[in-house]
């Protein structure tokens, strides 16, 4: 049986092992990937054009300068990014950026050029851009779900400028999105349900138990959010690679079961999501914050300035 038709993706497995967390040497990165070191380096370099060890501090570096963007110390990211002293953190950051983590600011470039478009992207996972040649392809579902997640970190971080009384206060009084759901009139309760959907429909597919309510201050709201856009983006990757959007799941959280199509829960938290952004969006203006419209094609254009260094 090849790889093609077991549905495993050998380069992905490849590039996990060698950004794995505790794969510091080539030894570990290739026993992850069940290889000897001299067959991993090769298959890794053949199919990403860059070497394991380069391809991982790159990644690291990237993984760094977001970390610092977002208010982390540059000693704690110079440690988490494997290195062993802060000097030496410096130095390689210096080298690969051409300025030292301490410029780095919320607008500067988090993408280091790479012979392949593999880069990190915030908050947990692996952005892969399409060769120039491919762009005209560009799958518009991969585009949303990492617009909404990224879109959702953006609308937390803003509302952290947000006072207690005005992130809590309810500015459309009555407003429900769903009949099921509570009310959503305030700023802490639409982020709550951004983040919550994704929480619930992750235990569905997954099988799980319906999960516990989370706290929706907003340092536990933004730690949710990481935690389950990282998640939601590899199940919905999963879904794709496998081809499986027409499988259907039964839904024990609902009462009584009912039966989903994967296909139609990606397009019903997308739809949702995309609603309850712009509803985000338009209590954080009457609490007089500046905020954008949301746009994917200004996301889009961001995106592509990051790469250049820009914004």
């Amino acid at each position: 049986m090849t790889e093609a038709n077991t549905g495993r993706d050998r380069l992905r497995e490849l590039l996990d092992a060698a950004l794995e967390e505790d794969n510091v040497r080539l030894q570990d990165m290739a026993d992850s990937a069940f290889s000897s070191p001299f067959h991993f380096s090769r298959e890794l370099s053949r199919g990403a054009r860059e070497s394991p060890v380069a391809l991982r501090r790159r990644v690291l570096l990237e993984r760094a300068a977001w970390q610092i963007s977002q208010g982390t110390s540059v000693t704690d990211a110079a440690f988490t990014a494997g290195y062993s002293s802060v000097e030496g953190f410096i130095r390689a950051f210096g080298r690969a950026f051409g300025h030292p983590p301490g410029a780095i600011t919320a607008g500067s470039g988090m993408w280091l050029p790479a012979p392949n478009g593999i880069h990190f992207h915030p908050p947990f996972h692996l952005w892969v851009e399409k060769e120039p040649k491919e762009r005209p392809t560009m799958d518009p579902i991969v585009l949303q779900i990492h617009h909404d997640v990224d879109d959702t970190t953006h609308l937390i971080e803003r509302a952290t400028q947000l006072d207690e009384e005005d992130y809590q206060r309810v500015w459309e009084p009555g407003r429900t999105v769903l009949s099921w759901n509570k009310p959503e009139g305030s700023v802490a309760s639409v982020l709550n349900a951004l983040v919550e959907t994704k929480e619930t429909w992750l235990a569905s597919i997954a099988g799980d138990d319906h999960p516990d309510s989370g706290a929706d201050d907003i340092a536990s709201l933004r730690a949710r959010h990481e935690d389950v856009a990282a998640r939601w983006v590899a199940a919905v990757g999963d879904i794709g690679r496998r081809g499986a959007w027409g499988d259907r799941i039964v839904d024990a959280l609902c009462d009584p079961p009912e039966s989903f199509l994967l296909g139609g829960i990606v397009a019903h938290v997308l739809t949702f999501s995309a609603h309850r952004r712009q509803s985000v969006r338009h209590m954080l203006r009457a609490a007089g914050l500046q905020v954008g419209h949301g746009d994917p094609l200004e996301w889009l254009q961001g995106l592509n300035q990051r790469r250049g260094g820009t914004r």
